[in-house]
């Protein structure tokens, strides 16, 4: 089943790594995903890093708005942990979150970055549309 009407959200988060906070931030960001994955309402959560240039890369996808509120609610202390190990370079929302998700694009410490906001042109995906309590749904059987 393909899904064309998507309120989905992507977040890209460029961070700099602190000079010699790289154990430190390995541990803390790992700690954060492992929480997100047993705890957080997002869809996918992946983080890159670039050790020769101490950055690090995080994508996240989100259902829509109310998704994003719930895991900034849950996360809050991991994300303040990893944040003392880094900083925002750039910020980058793919999709159309609501006008309150972008008024509060800033660090946990209320510090600004710079991000852009990219509306969704076009595309699909195909990711189960069912609630997390909900088991997905089977695909047709086939003919024959």
């Amino acid at each position: 089943m393909e899904i064309t009407e998507s309120g989905t959200i992507l977040f890209r988060n460029t961070m700099r790594v602190t000079d010699g906070h790289l154990d430190d931030f390995r541990q803390a960001i790992t700690r954060a995903v492992d929480f997100a994955r047993a705890h957080g309402p997002q869809l996918m959560v992946e983080v890159f890093i670039d050790e020769e240039r101490m950055l690090a890369h995080s994508f996240q996808l989100y259902r829509d708005s109310d998704a994003i509120r719930t895991h900034w609610k849950l996360s809050d202390p991991y994300i303040r942990e990893v944040m003392k190990h880094c900083t925002v370079q750039h910020f980058e929302v793919f999709g159309e979150p609501d006008d309150d998700i972008v008024a509060a694009l800033k660090t946990p410490d209320g510090e600004s970055f710079p991000f852009a906001v990219s509306p969704r042109l076009t595309g699909f995906n195909r990711l189960l549309t069912t609630d997390p309590g909900e088991p997905p749904a089977r695909p047709p059987a086939a003919a024959g």
